[in-house]
């Protein structure tokens, strides 16, 4: 499965632990950047993510100093549903309850071990639907 992942520069040293990680598990990355620690704007890496999770129909991950700039600019297209996670069973229930397709990442408030627990939650928890269904389909508007 591809996985486009991106970030800005306070995410980029969790970015490269979490894109070996990914693929040591199978996933083929399509790093979207930053590519250093050198100051950037996270629009730019969140609307690269968002595009690629709206037109391959997958999920992906973005990761910012607090998680919120990246995790705001992903969540302006209609079609995405990111989620701002620091634990893992908030991405479960991400997944579960609110069929998100990007994990929002906080690289200064939380450790490696956390993010890569909750990358793993992220992408073996599948949408239950059902009741949830009916109320994520009233989430986008046009």
């Amino acid at each position: 499965m591809k996985v486009p992942i991106g970030c800005d520069h306070a995410g980029y040293d969790l970015k490269e632990k979490v894109k070996s990680w990914l693929e040591n598990k199978g996933y083929e990355v399509d790093d979207k950047g930053a590519y250093s620690s050198d100051s950037v704007d996270y629009p730019d890496f969140g609307h690269a993510v968002a595009k690629t999770v709206v037109e391959d129909g997958i999920k992906g991950v973005v990761i910012c100093g607090s998680g919120n700039g990246i995790n705001m600019t992903v969540n302006k297209y209609a079609e995405i549903r990111s989620a701002l996670c620091w634990t893992r069973e908030i991405a479960e229930l991400a997944r579960q309850h609110n069929n998100a397709n990007v994990v929002a990442i906080p690289a200064r408030f939380i450790s490696e071990e956390v993010a890569l627990d909750i990358i793993d939650a992220f992408f073996s928890t599948d949408f239950e639907g059902g009741r949830h269904e009916r109320r994520v389909n009233k989430i986008a508007c046009s």
